[in-house]
């Protein structure tokens, strides 16, 4: 685990995206495609739109990525809260990207069966090989959560590197996420946090013991890739080790 470390919320950005465009870019001379999973919220919408603004969108091969979603909310895609048209407005659009670069999640099953589909998806795009995203980004929830791995949530001992759907009691709302079996296949996964709120959490996962059902993004362990924290010093306020 790498911490890498930024002064203001802007630097932490242009320091992810840095990355992604790095990634991208030996991804692509080593196997000819880059295949990513984006992370909903506001922050991931910042980066988007900072991959598609004319600083970063000449330094990557567009044609050769692929996009997909870490969670999504069990809503419309033209649903203001959906993950997709987040991304689509702020990243995917603005590229210019053929429909078949995009995989989003069917949300117009049933909430399991989306989940099975998304699953199925995944397991036709690696195509007979262990699916393995390039890059795996990721959020933090103040209240530890990552992707739509949430506290006290039956998913969060799910053993199969698969896509399930999640049912969030205090909410009363679905999500259907990537199990972390899942994400940590992934040869890189990145988290972008930055701002006070998150110092909290941001302590649970890196420093506290393990305590799984309490702080899910513990669960966040690359089997054999790499993982990298991009955070203000805000975010990090409460790491003893920096």
């Amino acid at each position: 685990m790498k911490l890498n470390l930024f002064d203001t919320e802007d630097e932490v950005l242009e320091g992810l995206a840095n990355y992604f465009v790095d990634t991208a870019k030996k991804s692509i001379a080593g196997h000819g495609q880059f295949s990513v999973a984006l992370s909903g919220g506001n922050s991931p919408k910042k980066l988007y739109e900072l991959l598609a603004s004319p600083k970063f969108k000449g330094q990557v091969e567009w044609k050769k990525v692929h996009f997909f979603f870490g969670d999504e909310r069990y809503v419309p895609h033209n649903s203001p809260l959906s993950n997709y048209l987040m991304a689509k407005k702020a990243l995917l659009e603005p590229l210019e990207l053929s429909y078949r670069q995009i995989f989003p999640v069917n949300t117009s099953v049933s909430p399991d069966e989306a989940a099975v589909r998304y699953t199925n998806d995944i397991t036709l795009y690696f195509a007979g090989f262990e699916p393995r995203f390039d890059l795996v980004l990721l959020g933090l929830g103040d209240n530890s959560h990552t992707a739509s791995l949430f506290p006290h949530t039956p998913v969060l001992t799910e053993k199969t590197a698969s896509v399930k759907a999640v049912f969030l009691e205090d909410q009363q709302v679905y999500r259907i996420t990537m199990t972390a079996p899942l994400i940590n296949k992934a040869h890189h996964i990145a988290y972008l946090v930055y701002g006070s709120g998150k110092a909290e959490a941001v302590h649970h996962v890196i420093e506290d013991k393990k305590d799984i059902e309490n702080y899910p993004a513990q669960l966040i362990a690359p089997v054999d890739g790499e993982l990298e924290w991009f955070l203000d010093h805000n975010a990090a306020a409460l790491l003893s080790n920096k």
